[in-house]
């Protein structure tokens, strides 16, 4: 038998080793070893127990959804989508205050469904859409929060790195979260319209449009900077490259909810289907074995991430921690409302330190048990988590988004504070989407549930 002392070495173990920079990966191997080790007592029991869990992993089906998605998304960034989807918005949306940024989030929205990577999303938009807030002489702390908040997209639209993550840990269906994503997200990309068209209407100066107000006896504000012409585009021909873009993923997307195919199967045909789409439009040999050595490096360490998460998964439930701390909570005499704000609370303080995927590797073997014991919908409580744990690539000091955007502009010499304080509205949004799918949850569930 398991004894409580024994928990809290395991647990404050996994914990000195992650903070002390360990890596994740290895931190989860080792926890789980000593939990085997100090359940069994037989380091020979130990290896075999190891050894037949990582080869029940590796021959899952449900692996390849991971590596298939990357792919699918690096063929369709390298022919130019999201070039294409930027400059289409853009055109599009002249009428509008705010224009750039709003073209941004929009943009964002849409290559989500594309790289299913924040982290992509934002390395990508740096490049495109900050030269285009600079013609229009766009405060620099607004504008490049606006790139690194409508990134975090790239995390809950789906086919979504996390969710693959989350399905995979949980056991749960990797297709239905996929589809869960979906309204939630677009409820996201709308607040941070709506922010947008605000904050240009009230502060027209964050956008180019007139003076920013000086402080009595400050020197006078220089004029607005000249906007540059805009440059010619081949409106048919991005249109018709983003038509084809959308009806790819759409149709992969659709044919996973209407049980066409499922995810790992989508994921395959999206990854061909790009594979041509990219070849078409000039993507050489040369540049497809780049992108698919890419992946393999993108991949490679997660699928080992994934081993050992599934490995402390199920130590944690054969050793009773899980079960201590599911019996801790349903037993405080806490509502349910305020266990899960309890767990919310600590994703923020964890994404303040660590990455998303280790917050979710760390955290949902233990939270997941609980939330269903509460109650709480097990689809509704992911796309929550995966909310919450997104704030985490905002949050100081960690904040992945905003020095992603720093390093992808280092000709700005931008500060990062400069970057979070113009990222804080968009934090602010997607708390009031974590509250509101914690309220409603059918906000998350309604849509998996016209597919069944």
């Amino acid at each position: 038998m398991f004894e409580p002392t024994q928990m809290i070495v395991l647990i404050t173990v996994l914990l000195g080793v992650v903070f002390i920079g360990v890596h994740i990966a290895v931190a989860l191997g080792v926890t789980a070893v000593l939990g085997l080790y100090m359940m069994t007592g037989d380091i020979d029991n130990t290896a075999t127990f190891i050894s037949n869990s990582a080869y029940e992993v590796l021959r899952d089906y449900v692996f390849a959804v991971l590596p298939l998605f990357l792919l699918m998304g690096e063929f369709l960034a390298k022919c130019g989508a999201a070039t294409d989807l930027f400059a289409l918005v853009n055109r599009g949306s002249r009428w509008l205050t705010g224009r750039v940024a709003i073209a941004t989030v929009l943009a964002n929205a849409v290559f989500a469904f594309i790289t299913g990577s924040s982290i992509a999303s934002a390395a990508a938009f740096s490049r495109i859409a900050w030269p285009e807030m600079q013609r229009f002489g766009y405060d620099r702390s607004f504008g490049l929060g606006c790139i690194a908040g409508s990134a975090c997209l790239g995390m809950l639209i789906p086919p979504s790195v996390l969710m693959i993550v989350w399905g995979v840990i949980t056991e749960e269906s990797i297709g239905t979260l996929f589809i869960a994503g979906v309204i939630p997200g677009i409820i996201v990309a709308a607040l941070f319209c709506l922010y947008i068209i605000g904050a240009s209407l009230i502060q027209p100066y964050r956008v180019g449009e007139g003076l920013k107000p000086q402080a009595a006896g400050a020197a006078p504000a220089p004029a607005a900077p000249e906007r540059a012409p805009e440059e010619e585009m081949d409106l048919a021909k991005t249109a018709i490259g983003t038509a084809l873009v959308l009806t790819l993923v759409f149709g992969v997307l659709g044919g996973i909810w209407g049980g066409i195919f499922t995810p790992t199967e989508g994921a395959g045909v999206g990854a061909t289907l790009a594979l041509i789409m990219a070849l078409s439009r000039g993507t050489t040999l040369r540049e497809v074995f780049e992108v698919i050595l890419s992946v393999g490096r993108t991949s490679a360490p997660l699928l080992l991430l994934l081993i050992f998460a599934q490995l402390y998964s199920r130590v944690l439930s054969m050793t009773g921690v899980t079960g201590l701390v599911e019996a801790m909570f349903v037993g405080s005499g806490l509502e349910p409302w305020q266990i899960v704000a309890c767990m919310v609370l600590i994703w923020f303080a964890l994404g303040c330190v660590i990455d998303s995927i280790s917050i979710i590797l760390l955290t949902v073997p233990v939270f997941q048990p609980i939330a269903v014991a509460i109650g709480f919908d097990p689809t509704a409580f992911a796309i929550l988590g995966i909310l919450a744990i997104e704030t985490g690539l905002l949050t100081p000091p960690f904040g992945l988004l905003v020095f992603t955007v720093k390093a992808a502009l280092p000709e700005e010499n931008v500060s990062a504070g400069e970057i979070f304080a113009g990222a804080i509205p968009y934090w602010i949004c997607l708390l009031a989407v974590i509250i509101l799918i914690g309220a409603v949850p059918e906000v998350a569930t309604w849509l998996p549930s016209v597919g069944r």
